[in-house]
This record gives structure tokens, sequence and C-alpha cells, in this order.
């Protein structure tokens, strides 16, 4: 059977005190609604899937076209 959609993973808080933006090396912040990890200062959200951050500057959404839509 497949895991709900709606099943939130979550991520070990230890993990979150040590990443850091691959582009900036800057913390990061934690969005538990939309399960991903915000570089304020690379306007991205890297996404976390199963519990697993993806890393990736090509799998992030940029923060500036939602804030565009609004």
């Amino acid at each position: 059977m497949a895991p709900s959609s709606s099943l939130r993973h979550s991520v070990d808080p230890r993990l979150l005190e040590i990443l850091v933006c691959p582009l900036t090396k800057v913390p990061l912040r934690y969005d538990r609604e939309r399960q991903e990890l915000l570089s304020d200062q690379a306007k991205l959200a890297y996404p976390i899937r199963n519990g697993i951050p993806i890393m990736l500057v090509e799998e992030a959404r940029d923060l500036n076209d939602q804030e565009v839509k609004k």
C-alpha cells in the first residue's frame, strides 16, 4: 500500500543544525508545512522528500517566484 501524500516525515533536529545552503553556506530555516529548507540569503527552498533534504540547487524552488504570484 502506498503511503498517504498527507504523511509528513520529520527531519532530525541535529541534522537541521548542521545543514547549510550549498550556495551561501549560511544556516537554513525549516518550513515544516511545506517540507522545505529555506535559504533566505539565496532566496531558495530546498525540498525534503521522504525525510531526506535534497540539497541540490537544481532541485530548489526559487522563493522570488512565490512572492510574485501572491
